[in-house]
């Protein structure tokens, strides 16, 4: 199990401790709403459990993928899925650019994994980082932060975007301290 299927396992264990209901009883709440939508379920967990959007948005979306598979097949290999997504085609080969930044990222402490179509959400209280492919063969990697002056490689971004500041990887070696420094301040400040 790779530390995007450990850390969805965990976030998935935690939610079912902060609603002290099971699985099954949590996708009983959807089943029971007649919603077919990822968006009006999330919506209903968010409401109605109150949980988080980054909770709420991974719940959604395990739970759709239960619609069509047993709930013992859910676990390990359908929680890689939004990845193969992400890092398809030409895209593949930054794949492993993503998944030492997430086994870094991991050391941290707890967070939440919000798959999204093109990227994936890391949340704490709120998003800290953003991390996906962008275009010519490079992972974007966003970040939200405060009292950093940017630089040539930490690009400030303009007011009011996703993110306040972006970082272009094209290789492995480039996961290194000072990047992980910067990913490490964002963690800290979204608390």
């Amino acid at each position: 199990m790779n530390v995007v299927d450990k850390a969805l396992e965990t976030q998935l264990r935690n939610i079912q401790t902060r609603t002290g209901k099971s699985l099954d009883e949590l996708y009983g709440v959807a089943r029971s709403s007649g919603f077919k939508k990822h968006g009006e379920i999330r919506d209903l967990f968010k409401r109605d459990l109150g949980v988080g959007h980054g909770d709420a948005n991974t719940l959604a979306q395990f739970y759709l993928k239960s619609v069509s598979q047993p709930t013992s097949q859910i676990a390990g290999a359908t929680t890689d899925d939004p990845l193969n997504a992400i890092y398809s085609g030409a895209r593949a080969a930054l794949r492993p650019i993503h998944d030492k930044l997430l086994a870094a990222i991991s050391r941290f402490g707890t967070f939440e994994i919000a798959p999204k179509k093109a990227n994936v959400s890391l949340r704490r209280r709120k998003q800290f980082a953003l991390i996906g492919p962008g275009t010519k063969g490079r992972v974007d990697i966003g970040l939200n932060m405060k009292g950093i002056k940017g630089t040539e490689r930490l690009v400030e971004m303009p007011a009011g975007g996703m993110c306040q500041y972006t970082v272009k990887v094209t290789d492995i070696s480039e996961v290194d301290s000072e990047l992980l420094g910067w990913i490490k301040r964002a963690f800290d400040d979204a608390g």
